[in-house]
């Protein structure tokens, strides 16, 4: 009779944890209608005044730890003037005027010639300071500016943005004005998917430079980290077109090297007090891949003294609800997971789902197909996953969630939107998500993170 009892309370025991897991967090009430959002006419999106003026200008991180940067932009007519003007608005050499030279790419594809793209890298930059850049002569010469990072400290307080599969659409565009609207972001940690000129006729490369244009409202003055996505592959062999991610790479250029990668579409940067490490879905990272090489000794040299905030940036999610791209990132996690649970990282952003998404720290490294172990579990030494591929692209809302919601997922909304994460120091980060239909005091989902290096203690979602 005890040896009864004692199994059916085993039983018990089993079929709570069950129900358990099969109750998740929040799916929101709100959920934007489906309508189809066309992208905006090209004529919405116009180049600069001027004979061969200077346009797309945009800016990434241009070395490791913060002081360089690289500026890029196109001349649509001639390779010259192929120099940046560049000074320090503040400090000891305020106003002192320095010139860097660009190096010069273009490119063909299908029927399409790119005009004169260029990029100057400039290192040796003051931490925190607003510097002022002048790009073209004359009539056609365009200021703007940018200010540096603090230098690296594991309690230097930073705000990035989250944005990705933005696209260039009239939502496009009231996400990019709704983060334009709040102040706070200092650098965009951008999740792959530009302009989506792959899904016009001949993947239109004309849609590469009006999407340039579009973003360069932002992009010429703050950071943008690149992530590459599946819409920047351009791999189209009907057209003869046979060179993955060329427009993309030929556009924009990261800082690579700096981090002993050997493709810029994989690379890590250190900025404040993060690390941040950009990964390619849709490279091969298999095992005795150079990316699968590259990672495993990028990860021993994550210091968290340095830097205690370890972030990833991809673009297909590993943990998705929902039925668009369902598991589409699964072999990727299947071969890194176990890595970022040892490591401990902090947070994991993705897009691909045009929706948005936060799970629980939870991993999946149980899983072997021998033992039946597949059913993700809460686990402290996690990241936290969060989708946010809802910039507004052209494809519009993917507003099929699964039913039950499961347990991994924390909070989903079926919405555009962009997201803003605030470091305050080694151990506390505040992170929300505004959708575009509110104003920017409103956050749609908000979350105190812990970091798990220095304080690893549960967050409370709700």
């Amino acid at each position: 009779m005890g040896t009864a009892s004692g199994l059916l309370t085993v039983v018990l025991l089993v079929l709570l944890s069950i129900v358990g897991f099969c109750h998740g967090g929040v799916t929101s009430s709100y959920v934007r209608k489906a309508e189809a959002s066309p992208d905006l006419p090209k004529e919405a999106f116009p180049p600069p005044p001027g004979f061969n003026a200077p346009e797309q200008v945009h800016i990434t991180q241009g070395d490791s730890g913060g002081q360089g940067v690289i500026i890029s932009w196109v001349t649509p007519l001639m390779w010259h003037p192929n120099f940046v003007t560049y000074w320090a608005a503040e400090g000891n050499h305020k106003n002192y005027k320095l010139i860097a030279s660009a190096k010069i790419t273009s490119y063909k594809y299908y029927t399409y010639t790119s005009g004169y793209i260029h990029h100057a890298t400039i290192k040796g930059l003051e931490y925190d300071t607003k510097y002022f850049y002048e790009i073209g002569i004359g009539e056609c010469a365009r200021l703007f500016h940018f200010r540096t990072p603090p230098k690296v400290g594991p309690d230097v307080p930073y705000t990035f943005g989250i944005i990705g599969d933005l696209g260039q659409t009239s939502n496009s565009n009231e996400t990019l004005e709704h983060y334009i609207a709040n102040p706070t972001a200092q650098t965009m940690l951008f999740v792959g998917d530009l302009s989506y000129a792959d899904d016009h006729p001949n993947h239109d490369n004309e849609r590469w430079d009006t999407w340039g244009r579009f973003i360069e409202k932002s992009a010429a003055y703050q950071p943008w980290i690149w992530t590459a996505g599946n819409h920047e592959l351009d791999y189209a062999p009907q057209l003869k077109e046979y060179t993955p991610f060329k427009p993309y790479m030929n556009r924009y250029h990261v800082p690579y090297r700096s981090s002993q990668s050997t493709s810029p579409l994989w690379y890590s940067i250190k900025r404040a007090s993060a690390h941040i490490i950009v990964l390619s879905s849709y490279s091969a990272y298999g095992k005795y891949t150079p990316q699968y090489t590259w990672l495993q000794k990028e990860l021993t040299r994550v210091n968290r003294a340095e830097t205690p905030w370890l972030i990833v940036l991809l673009h297909s999610p590993w943990y998705n609800s929902n039925n668009y791209h369902y598991m589409e990132g699964e072999s990727m996690r299947v071969t890194f997971e176990s890595w970022f649970v040892e490591s401990k990282v902090d947070i994991v952003f993705a897009g691909h789902v045009h929706a948005y998404e936060r799970s629980e720290r939870i991993s999946n490294v149980r899983y072997n197909i021998t033992d039946g172990l597949s059913t993700p579990i809460k686990d402290q030494s996690a990241p936290i996953y969060i989708t946010i591929g809802d910039g507004g692209n052209v494809e519009g809302i993917a507003d099929s969630f699964t039913d039950p919601q499961p347990s991994y997922s924390a909070f989903r909304e079926a919405s555009f939107g962009h997201a803003i994460l605030a470091i305050k120091n080694r151990t506390h980060a505040h992170y929300t998500w505004h959708r575009n239909q509110d104003s920017n005091a409103v956050a749609a989902d908000s979350l105190w993170i812990y970091n798990r290096h220095y304080f690893p203690v549960e967050e409370l979602s709700h």
